[in-house]
């Protein structure tokens, strides 16, 4: 049996987690080089995520989570508001 996923992907949620991204990278001084050696993941991951082009999977949060010396919870700890769809 075939089971297909419906396109689940918040753009908005997924470019929020991106923006987040680039604040706490900014805020520990770290250039995209570093925390991709950090996190030990291509430097163009870190870009596209940042950017919000990619929904990244856990274990790259985890690594990021890491290189920033942060729990995951902190990483999605940012606002974001629902709009409401038509």
């Amino acid at each position: 049996m075939l089971c297909y996923v419906s396109n689940v992907i918040n753009k908005p949620y997924v470019k929020a987690l991106g923006r987040r991204i680039i604040e706490l990278r900014q805020a520990k001084g770290l250039s995209q080089e570093t925390l991709a050696n950090l996190a030990d993941i291509p430097v163009n991951q870190i870009g596209r995520i940042e950017r919000g082009e990619i929904n990244t999977t856990v274990s790259t949060i985890y690594a990021i989570s890491k290189a920033f010396k942060l729990t995951v919870p902190e990483i999605f700890s940012f606002s974001f508001k629902e709009r409401n769809s038509k």
